[in-house]
């Protein structure tokens, strides 16, 4: 057996869906594992991680719309308000969703479904440099 471990960092623009399923993949071919586990992991609190279909750019956007009206930007709801209105509402996000993901890794790739890809979430308006932690153990 035989582990790697990297830091991803992902700039993103904002609010939104951002696929790094590519550096992912890429960084995993760079390991030569062939069979194994590979863990993600986000160091945030205010964005997450999601598997979701990579084919149809109206399924981020439905899903976007959606967390936006499950966890609206509106001070009067919340109690932590210090850092902005959108805040407490991406803490709210991040919770519904994952701050890890764990892959099987067969015959050298991640074993992800034909429509599948791998999402960094931000919840926040403004841009931010997100750290994905990538860890990969097996053979």
């Amino acid at each position: 057996m035989i582990q790697s471990t990297h830091r991803l960092t992902a700039s993103t623009r904002g609010k939104g869906f951002y696929d790094v399923t590519a550096e992912i993949a890429s960084w995993l071919s760079s390991t030569g594992i062939r069979e194994g586990l590979l863990t993600v992991f986000l160091q945030h609190t205010s964005a997450s991680l999601l598997i979701q279909e990579n084919a149809d750019p109206d399924v981020v956007h439905d899903l976007e719309r959606f967390f936006c009206k499950i966890a609206p930007e509106d001070n009067s709801l919340y109690r932590h308000t210090i850092e902005g209105p959108d805040d407490m509402p991406a803490h709210i996000r991040a919770a519904l969703t994952q701050s890890h993901l764990s892959i099987p890794i067969l015959d050298g790739r991640m074993a992800l479904g034909t429509w599948q890809g791998i999402y960094l979430f931000e919840h926040r308006r403004h841009p931010h440099r997100r750290n994905i932690i990538l860890h990969v153990h097996g053979a």
